[in-house]
């Protein structure tokens, strides 16, 4: 599987979310990078995250997020270069 920088940048999104409290949202600023807020969209148009802005994680992006920190954690990392 190839890893594009759209693919980098939505992985990256996922990791910032605390998955201690489903409560625990990001919100994307329109200061933000452009790839971020794009990234964002994405995560929005693919049903993973609530609003076109962030928000919080669906059911689904709560599974995809869980499944992507374990993975970083078990390879020693807790960000995607």
């Amino acid at each position: 599987m190839q890893f594009s920088s759209d693919l980098i940048d939505e992985m990256r999104v996922l990791a910032l979310f605390n998955l201690d409290s489903v409560n625990s949202g990001i919100k994307a600023h329109k200061a933000a990078d452009p790839e971020v807020l794009m990234a964002v969209s994405r995560l929005y148009a693919k049903g993973l995250i609530s609003l076109p802005d962030g928000g919080y994680l669906t059911d689904l992006g709560i599974h995809c997020a869980e499944q992507l920190q374990t993975a970083l954690r078990i390879l020693g990392t807790s960000e995607v270069n």
